[in-house]
């Protein structure tokens, strides 16, 4: 195996702007930035979305339908019986 080909991995603290979660992980970014998370200091990652802000995750995904397609769908496919 070839030596010294991948990236130093160092561990971080991404924190969600919409929402202020932060969660420790690994990764090869290099910050800047430092934060304190669970009594130590780490570099600091922001991101814009996580898990605890995304819709999908959260529950509250909606579907945005202005032009009305999933209603003339829906009205199609009730119309037809296998």
């Amino acid at each position: 195996m070839k030596k010294d080909i991948h990236p130093k991995s160092q561990t971080v603290v991404f924190k969600d702007a919409s929402s202020g979660f932060m969660f420790l992980s690994t990764s090869t970014l290099s910050p800047k930035e430092t934060a304190e998370f669970e009594g130590a200091s780490y570099p600091l990652v922001n991101i814009e979305i996580s898990a605890a802000s995304h819709p999908f995750y959260t529950g509250l995904d909606k579907v945005l339908d202005t032009t009305g397609r999933v209603d003339r769908f829906k009205k199609r496919a009730a119309g037809k019986t296998a």
